[in-house]
């Protein structure tokens, strides 16, 4: 493949470490003591409230109401832990796949704000295009460990 200036597996690096920087500000820009006080769940479970979808009511009402400090913890970590994961490219592949998860739970519970569904689709879109091109070939402590 013929680029300009990086070869290809560079630039799928390059987006790879972009991915990780934008989740890595997912983390760095929530207000923590807000946020593990339950302030993101609290917002989170008003959105799944209004939901059009019965499914994703009962779903968030099950497994993340019942938690609220929990489930603040794990998406505030899973988000700090995809960044790195991805910026460093420890266990590239996983974080990929974890992150296009995260991103596809958020699409489904913002189903309604469309400025949200531009981030989430971007973010899913990449991750599936890093995964596709092994990205994780290159700039990465998965190249130099496996």
């Amino acid at each position: 493949m013929h680029t300009i200036w990086l070869t290809g597996a560079e630039w799928f690096a390059v987006l790879r470490i972009g991915l990780g920087l934008w989740w890595w500000e997912s983390w760095r820009h929530k207000d923590k003591k807000s946020w593990f006080a339950g302030g993101g769940i609290t917002w989170a479970a008003g959105i799944a409230d209004q939901h059009r979808w019965p499914v994703v009511r009962k779903g968030f009402d099950r497994i993340v109401k019942p938690r609220p400090r929990l489930m603040a913890y794990v998406v505030a970590y899973a988000e700090l832990a995809l960044g790195l994961g991805l910026i460093a490219g420890l266990l590239t592949p996983v974080a990929l796949v974890a992150g296009l998860a995260l991103n596809l739970v958020y699409l489904v519970l913002m189903i309604h704000d469309w400025a949200e569904q531009g981030q989430n689709l971007m973010m899913a879109l990449i991750s599936a295009t890093a995964l596709f091109a092994m990205s994780w070939q290159c700039w990465s402590l998965d190249a130099v460990l496996f």
